[in-house]
């Protein structure tokens, strides 16, 4: 069974289960409302009446929108004004229409636990289903063997010690190449 519901200046389309969010009521979490705006109702592809017919439902949560900027500005005369704005919400879930309520589905049934590893034979782990987490493991990147492992990198090339010092000298460390691709030495 479905409904059109009005609440605050809005309609919307609603069943049994649903959540719908709308202009603030008053209430906290947990707290049961009546919609009693009913427009349309029915069941299927036929209508039925709306007298007396009420919506039940239950509020999930008091939220509020993302921010809205409100700027408004008039060129030449140096008038700028900025606002920002948050529209409140109530989170509804539609407990009831009328008289039908709506369903409880069943919890999807847990797998059959895989079976366990024979004794002695080592398995690669495997991620569990329930610990939530998605993908597989990714392979140890150290070297398998203790040779490997114990072996030394080959070391770089090392510069010149002269080129070096040059590059490194005190206070011409952090400064700016001269002009004219080489220094020029004061004349004595």
């Amino acid at each position: 069974m479905f409904a059109v519901v009005r609440t605050g200046g809005k309609q919307y389309r609603v069943a049994p289960g649903d959540k719908i969010v709308v202009e603030r009521l008053d209430g906290n979490a947990g707290d049961r409302v009546t919609l009693g705006e009913v427009l349309l109702a029915g069941d299927g592809g036929s209508l039925k009446s709306t007298d007396g017919l009420t919506v039940a439902a239950e509020i999930v949560a008091q939220a509020k929108a993302d921010k809205v900027t409100v700027f408004k500005k008039r060129r030449r005369h140096n008038y700028r004004r900025k606002k920002g704005h948050r529209q409140q919400h109530t989170i509804l879930k539609i407990v009831a229409i009328g008289d039908q309520k709506a369903e409880k589905k069943a919890a999807p049934k847990a797998e059959a636990a895989p079976a366990a590893p024979a004794k002695g034979k080592v398995t690669k782990a495997e991620p569990q289903a329930d610990a939530g987490v998605t993908g597989t493991p990714t392979e140890n990147p150290a070297p398998a063997s203790e040779k490997a492992a114990g072996a030394e990198k080959p070391a770089k090339k090392a510069a010149p010690a002269k080129a070096k010092a040059k590059a490194e000298s005190g206070s011409t460390k952090n400064a700016a190449p001269a002009k004219g691709g080489a220094k020029k030495s004061p004349k004595k």
